[in-house]
């Protein structure tokens, strides 16, 4: 059933309402308490927005996240690290229904945001518009990409909106066991012949900047966080999350014997701060539009998967009204 969003908002919910003034007081009053607000509660149109623009780029990221991981199942260099990619990809996923879910409790269908997905209208995280070249790159997403995702995850986990906070929760248990196997193969690589060390050395060399940029553009080019941090949907600013993601793992990158090239990276013993050199935003902005190396690839994918799976669908609420299950195209 595809629900409209209309219907889930609230009455005198936008600046200049009856009312509204009391309202929004009434609503911050409650976040900065500390309080959960649930799906039917009164919160501002704005609130309710940027929740949905956030939860859906999460959930398009999870299901695009599972796309360049998923590619090197068959290539797997052993039946060991073949069953744990089956079992991240799958949680992957997983996640991503999770957070479809708490994004319709605010109005907005799933099938209108896997059909904007699939034309291309949605954005999802930047690190998923590149390709996954060699065996390598796996292991450096599953370190330090689900790295960088674990500090956004479990800071936002403790934010505002309650099925989003849940549903995060749940998330970063599965996270953490895979930020564990990527540690172990890269470690792995790390501690292995030239041409394995070579390899790690390779991809984190290509991966660094995307992975830089993954918290979204630095304080002064970010036009949402001021409205995010002031209803607790964020508590931490972007910068400050990188700031949290490169302290905990710098230290980690250079004990396993690998090397960046960013010739301003250096810690500050005064600011205890990594200071390093700001990326390039515009690229940033021109790749989560659709515009990376592997976009088009990435949605052309999602769309063959939808396409596909579309007798699954019709089979599904075919039983749901005790009509005849209709079978797959060719099927006999």
């Amino acid at each position: 059933m595809v629900l409209a969003t209309r219907a889930f908002e609230c009455a005198n919910d936008t600046p200049g309402d009856a009312g509204y003034d009391d309202r929004l007081a009434a609503f911050e009053a409650r976040v900065a308490r500390g309080d959960k607000v649930e799906p039917g509660d009164w919160m501002p149109h704005d609130y309710r927005q940027q929740l949905i623009r956030l939860i859906h780029v999460h959930a398009n990221s999870e299901i695009c996240g599972a796309l360049p991981e998923g590619c090197w199942i068959p290539h797997a260099p052993s039946f060991k690290r073949k069953l744990a990619l089956c079992a991240k990809v799958q949680d992957e996923v997983g996640h991503a229904q999770l957070l479809y879910r708490a994004a319709e409790t605010l109005g907005k269908s799933r099938e209108e945001m896997l059909e904007e997905l699939i034309n291309g209208k949605a954005k999802y995280s930047n690190v998923f518009h590149y390709h996954a070249k060699t065996w390598a790159d796996v292991c450096v997403i599953a370190w330090l990409i689900d790295a960088a995702a674990i500090v956004n995850q479990t800071m936002m986990a403790d934010g505002s909106y309650g099925p989003y906070s849940r549903a995060l929760k749940r998330i970063c248990y599965e996270e953490a066991f895979h930020l564990t196997h990527g540690y172990d193969m890269c470690i792995s690589l790390a501690t292995g012949s030239k041409i394995q060390r070579d390899l790690l050395q390779d991809a984190l060399n290509r991966w660094w900047e995307p992975i830089m940029m993954f918290h979204g553009p630095s304080d002064k080019e970010s036009k949402h966080t001021e409205m995010l941090m002031r209803w607790r949907i964020k508590l931490m600013t972007n910068d400050e999350q990188r700031q949290t993601f490169l302290k905990k793992y710098l230290p980690k990158i250079f004990n396993l014997g690998l090397t960046l090239s960013d010739p301003n990276l250096r810690f500050d013993d005064v600011t205890k701060e990594w200071h390093y050199t700001e990326p390039d935003w515009k690229r940033f902005v021109e790749v989560v539009r659709g515009n990376g190396p592997a976009s088009a690839l990435r949605v052309a994918t999602r769309r063959l998967a939808h396409e596909e799976g579309a007798w699954v669908r019709r089979a599904l609420a075919a039983a749901e009204t005790k009509r005849d299950i209709p079978l797959p195209a060719g099927a006999n």
